[in-house]
Formats: structure tokens, C-alpha cells, sequence
């Protein structure tokens, strides 16, 4: 039973007024992966499409690369106290033998250093890229990227009665819109939108564009590699790390898209009229200011 949102009585305060009304709230539950029976992890998601949230998480971990590698899928019996299953456990089956996923890489990094290294991190990344995508000759128009925020937000039904939802969207070449998902996490959503292209024989994505509601992070951008997809785009910032792995792993990376406007931080040449990007001065009002020269002896007459 899906349970995408919950009810609650809130008290709605305008003005000096009030009123008591019911409220819809995007559901929040924890989910457990397995696999093979083992435990791997546990995610908080928004319950619905759960198959394709796994799934979409095993080819993100490096695990799983095509749908011939996923024998199964199926609820495990996690129970509530009245002994109903609560389907918040999820066993995936699978034919190889399995990589150590990347958050074990990522786990081994922060324990054995005082911080993440971010070279070693991208490092571990690239080496479970399956499918480069530095050369997929994608190319599109800025319009066209122009016109993905609205179109992901059409299809965004429950964050229509909640406003509590993040959203992603798989696009084509040609801007139609081939799969949305909703997740009170964006990892989630992204899993769910890669987990149906899996399922649906559809990797690797060459020639696909990736829209993410909110930031873009080194996860993202990670998800979307491991599944060959040469464009990711966000309605906000990216980070640092982010930019630095999709530098390296050739993936255009588009941040801030909103209205008729955009910042594309690697590989411009994707994008028509984008121009390579050269090693210049920084004149943004956000670059750190020129060093003051320190004042010399005071010259005296």
C-alpha cells in the first residue's frame, strides 16, 4: 500500500485569524536494503515506486550495471505490532557477485583520514564508471534546457498537496519528459528515475539529461555517471566536489536553472553557444577579493 502522504490537523494562521483544517504532509518511513538477504542500508524515503528506489541505489553503490544483473526484487516481511507487513523492507537478488559498493569506499576514507578526501573519492568513482560519458555527443539548446524546470514541475502531483517534495526528472535529447519521481530526499528521487531506466532496459543513458529540484551534489553527480548520463542539471547550486567530479568524468553540469538563465560549470561545449571554459581571473562579485598589499615604511620629506 503506497502511503505517499499523511493527514494531520494543523491550526492555519492568517492575518490575527485562525482556523483549524486538515493538512497533507509527504510521508517520510524508513526503508531497508538488502541484498542477498544481507542488510546493506537504511534510507528514509517517500514509500512508492520502492523497486525502482533499490535499484536505482545498486547501479549508484557500482553494484548493479544492467537489468541482466538484478535476478529479484521483493518485500521482505517487516511487520507493524499489529502484524501487518509495513513493505519498508526490500531484498534485491542478484546474479553477480557484487563489488564493494562505493559507501563502503567512501566509509573506509572518512575513518581512516581526519576528513574526505576529495581526490580520493572522485578516484573511487570513476573507477566503478561503467559507461564513460566524456564523449556522448550530446548537444542541446538552451531553450530547451530553459523549458525542463516547468515541465518536471507539472508532473509533481504530490508536491502539488504537500509542497514538502523534492523531484527528478529523466529527460531525452529532445526535451520530453520520459520519467519523474518524488522523494522527500533528491537522492531518492534520482535513485527512483535511474532504478526505472534499469528495470526498463534503458542503460546506459547516453543522450540524456538528468533535471534534479534543489542543489547538486557529489551524489548526484556520481548517480548520474554511473549510469551514463552526460547532462545534469539542478535549480540550484552545486558544490565544489560536484563540479570537480563532473570536470573529471567529462559530464556537463548546469546549475541555477531558472527562467531564461543558467551557470554551466563543465563542459559548456554541450550546451549551443557555450564556449570552452579558460583559466582567467575570477571578476564574480563572489570571488575573494585581491590581497591588500601591505602598507610600506611612510616616506617622509
Amino acid at each position: 500500500m503506497v502511503r505517499a502522504t499523511a493527514r494531520r490537523r494543523v491550526v492555519r494562521l492568517r492575518g490575527d485569524g485562525s482556523s483549524t483544517r486538515p493538512d497533507a504532509l509527504a510521508a517520510e518511513e524508513p526503508l531497508e536494503i538488502r541484498v542477498g538477504g544481507e542488510a546493506l542500508t537504511v534510507t528514509m524515503r517517500t514509500p512508492g515506486h520502492d523497486f525502482d528506489l533499490v535499484a536505482g541505489f545498486l547501479v549508484g553503490e557500482g553494484l548493479v550495471h544492467g537489468t541482466d544483473e538484478l535476478a529479484s526484487l521483493r518485500y521482505c516481511a517487516g511487520t507493524d505490532q499489529d502484524g501487518a507487513n509495513t513493505y519498508n523492507v526490500v531484498d534485491a537478488g542478484l546474479r553477480t557477485g557484487g563489488a564493494l559498493p562505493l559507501s563502503a569506499h567512501r566509509n573506509l576514507l572518512t575513518t581512516s583520514a581526519c576528513g574526505l578526501c576529495g581526490r580520493d573519492t572522485v578516484d573511487a568513482v570513476r573507477t566503478h564508471v561503467r559507461w564513460p560519458v566524456a564523449a556522448d555527443p550530446l548537444r542541446v539548446a538552451p531553450r530547451l534546457l530553459y523549458g525542463l524546470p516547468d515541465r518536471l514541475r507539472a508532473a509533481q502531483r504530490t508536491f502539488d498537496s504537500t509542497g514538502g517534495l523534492h523531484a527528478a526528472g529523466l529527460f531525452d535529447a529532445a526535451g520530453r519528459l520520459l520519467c519523474a519521481r518524488e522523494d522527500v530526499g533528491r537522492h531518492n528521487a534520482v535513485d527512483k528515475v535511474i532504478g526505472w531506466a534499469l528495470r526498463e532496459g534503458r542503460l546506459p543513458l547516453t543522450g540524456h539529461l538528468l533535471l534534479v529540484s534543489g542543489r547538486a551534489s557529489f551524489e548526484l553527480t556520481q548517480k548520474a555517471a554511473l549510469a551514463g548520463i552526460p547532462l545534469l542539471a539542478a535549480v540550484s547550486a552545486p558544490s565544489s566536489l560536484a563540479a570537480d567530479l563532473a570536470e573529471e568524468l567529462g559530464l556537463t553540469l548546469v546549475g541555477f536553472l531558472r527562467g531564461e538563465g543558467a551557470n554551466v560549470y563543465t563542459r559548456p561545449d554541450r550546451v549551443a553557444g557555450g564556449r570552452p571554459l579558460v583559466p582567467g581571473p575570477d571578476t564574480s562579485p563572489l570571488a575573494d577579493p585581491a590581497p591588500t598589499p601591505a602598507p610600506g615604511p611612510a616616506h617622509r620629506s
